[in-house]
């Protein structure tokens, strides 16, 4: 088990379920509908991965090679930069920061593959 990834999921858990609760309760009335989605969206995939570093950490109890830790680290910065940046969106509303997004959703994507490849090839 590689600690560092089944720790830092549970703390990333443990925010997007925080966020989602203060998008929820704290940014209703101060949102609009469509920012409201944009911050839904965020939570949704900060969740998803936070999951994905979890099962990443796990994982590596059964091989502790380059591959696992990148996927791990990719979907960390995925995360970040993803979520990040539509919960700054929703709030500020800087249409340029819609432009950074793609670049976490690639780093969530690259994870995944990478883990998937890994896998495949380890038949873990």
């Amino acid at each position: 088990m590689n600690r560092t990834f089944v720790s830092l999921g549970s703390g990333m858990a443990f925010v997007g379920i925080a966020l989602g609760a203060f998008g929820t309760h704290g940014l209703r009335d101060r949102l609009s509908e469509t920012d409201m989605k944009i911050w839904q969206t965020g939570v949704q995939y900060h969740l998803i991965h936070a999951v994905g570093l979890v099962l990443t950490g796990l994982l590596a109890a059964y091989h502790t090679g380059p591959g696992i830790r990148t996927a791990g680290k990719l979907m960390a910065v995925g995360i970040v930069i993803f979520s990040g940046s539509l919960y700054a969106l929703a709030l500020t509303r800087q249409p340029y920061l819609g432009a950074i997004t793609p670049i976490g959703g690639v780093s969530m994507i690259a994870g995944w593959l990478l883990l998937t490849w890994y896998l495949m090839v380890l038949k873990i």
